[in-house]
């Protein structure tokens, strides 16, 4: 594999670290401790091109590869794991299925608008009672001529509380079990379609995220996203791909937590002596630097094969297991580095613990990702 970006990748590389130093680093602590949703931040990210990156020209987007979604996504969310997760949705689990499922009148009304990061989408599969197990979920899709009527809940839908339209899985045969799911591309302000205020989180907490409900919901079957009983398979498409998101987003948390603890290293004196001078701290160092890179050489090898449009969901699955891990083991080693004032609101470092614990659920579980793996080693 060649591990030299290209000049295109070193040039987003470098903008979104600019931009993140700029305008994301200064306010994301603020942004958490008041749960206050990055407005202007997400419309800058819509005017750098980076809400519909790997969309082409002709629907919206900037055209770009997955490899530069990935640095992308690990830059903006070293500077703001929020703002990185609300990039990711609108990329991975929104603008993917619509561009790779959609019918051309359906890009062009639903992925155009929202590549631009003119609109915002989200990505309705988990439920109260279905989180991993999409089988099953109770939202039920019943076809009434040329509509489908649609009542059921969703909840945890990050951007939710944001979104003009979402891609919402419902059961159209319960008996089917998973080939019984289809996808519809929903606007937000559809009648019966319901939001739930923001969710109180532990972390990610200027992502918004939300419970909705829909009562006696009409969807036109022009709607449709893939074919009736497909909506399992376009479901998996996409969280391959965003895994591959989720994962860089663990990168840019962990790096995040690293580069501080590194630089506190050098501020802070125990014994005589700054605190990179004992031995147990520069393994720790040590540890965290090796596992940092790791990380991203999986995430880059997952990204290259998207782009290839090679087969990745071991490879994507690998990724987003050990780099959301990863920047879990990190952030409380960077937290521990800093010693009293890292369990301080002063500093940054519990911000990185808290918000990295996200990473080993959403997007498939660390135990779901052990499921795909297995599954594609131990196959016949």
């Amino acid at each position: 594999m060649n591990f030299e970006p290209s000049d295109i990748q070193k040039e987003i590389q470098k903008m979104t670290r600019e931009f993140a130093a700029r305008e994301l680093i200064p306010n994301a602590r603020k942004w958490d401790e008041h749960h206050e949703w990055p407005t202007d931040a997400v419309k800058q990210l819509a005017e750098l091109s980076l809400l519909g990156v790997a969309v082409p020209e002709q629907w919206g987007g900037a055209g770009l590869d997955t490899v530069c979604y990935a640095l992308a996504m690990e830059e903006i969310s070293r500077g703001c794991a929020s703002t990185g997760v609300i990039m990711s949705v609108n990329n991975s689990l929104y603008c993917d299925p619509v561009l790779k499922f959609g019918t051309d009148a359906q890009k062009e009304k639903y992925l155009a608008p929202f590549a631009r990061g003119e609109k915002l989408g989200c990505f309705g599969l988990t439920e109260p009672q279905a989180g991993s197990d999409a089988a099953a979920q109770e939202t039920i899709a019943v076809k009434k001529g040329d509509r489908y009527i649609i009542n059921g809940s969703k909840n945890w839908i990050t951007v939710g509380p944001k979104a003009d339209a979402m891609v919402l899985f419902t059961m159209t045969n319960k008996a089917a079990a998973n080939k019984g799911i289809t996808a519809f591309i929903v606007p937000t302000d559809t009648k019966g379609f319901r939001r739930m205020p923001p969710d109180k989180k532990m972390g990610i907490s200027a992502a918004w995220s939300c419970t909705m409900y829909f009562e006696e919901m009409e969807v036109p079957a022009e709607n449709m996203l893939g074919k009736e009983g497909e909506g399992f398979k376009v479901a998996m498409s996409t969280l391959d791909g965003g895994r591959i998101g989720i994962a860089a987003q663990a990168l840019g948390i962990a790096r995040a937590a690293f580069e501080e603890a590194v630089r506190y290293s050098g501020e802070r004196k125990s014994f005589g002596k700054l605190i990179r001078e004992h031995q147990a701290i520069q393994f720790m160092i040590a540890d965290m630097g090796t596992e940092l890179d790791a990380a991203r050489m999986l995430v880059h090898r997952a990204a290259v094969m998207k782009d290839k449009g090679q087969r990745n969901s071991q490879e994507s699955a690998m990724a987003k297991l050990y780099a959301s891990e990863m920047a879990s083991r990190v952030a409380n080693k960077a937290l521990q580095i800093f010693g009293g004032m890292g369990y301080s609101k002063e500093m940054d470092a519990e911000r990185h613990v808290r918000d990295a614990r996200i990473t080993e659920i959403y997007e498939g579980t660390s135990e779901i990702q052990r499921i795909v793996i297995s599954a594609n080693m131990l196959k016949d």
